[in-house]
């Protein structure tokens, strides 16, 4: 297959891709970090209502790291927006866009665990273990697949599809394909 050759005037120059990658990285956030906040809120709550004292041991680590995890989850979500403001004109964009993107997947592998330890945490509650379980891990398998797995087959897994102009222009240059 031959290399599709992009107009010189179309190409984006590695500020001008650092500049759009890191615009991309903050929207997604926006997304996740509106979620995140409303679990963390709620999560900070409940122990202050009256049948928070009838929890099990269990249900009460169940509770930790629900809560932990969201803020986890928050401070990853939060950082990229704060670390431009604290690196503003130090010409470090293209490192803040790969540090950006460490922050989102740890912050989803934090919110997962919180959604997850959240919804395990009611349902033991209201119902019995059993069901906690069966719930909380076909969260998780539903969780690593969508999030992660089905990307990770798409990043990494052969296609069948010709490589877009984009990512042939990344690979002539250099980039990271997943930029």
């Amino acid at each position: 297959m031959g290399v599709t050759e992009v107009p010189q005037s179309s190409r984006e120059t590695d500020k001008e891709r650092a500049d759009r990658n890191f615009t991309e990285l903050l929207q997604s956030a926006r997304v996740a970090v509106t979620g995140v906040q409303v679990l963390f809120a709620f999560l900070l709550t409940v122990p202050f209502t009256q049948r928070f004292v009838n929890l099990r041991e269990f249900d009460r680590w169940l509770f930790y790291v629900a809560l932990v995890s969201a803020a986890i989850a928050s401070i990853c979500y939060i950082a990229p927006a704060n670390q431009h403001r604290m690196l503003f004109r130090q010409g470090l964009k293209e490192k803040l866009v790969r540090r950006s993107n460490y922050y989102g997947i740890i912050g989803a592998l934090a919110l997962a665990l919180s959604m997850t330890a959240a919804t395990m945490l009611v349902v033991d509650f209201l119902f019995q273990s059993a069901l906690a379980w069966a719930t909380a891990g076909g969260l998780a398998l539903l969780v690593a697949w969508v999030w992660f797995g089905q990307p990770a087959v798409n990043r990494f897994g052969r296609s069948d599809e010709a490589p877009t102009t984009e990512q042939e222009e990344g690979r002539r240059e250099g980039a990271d394909p997943a930029d």
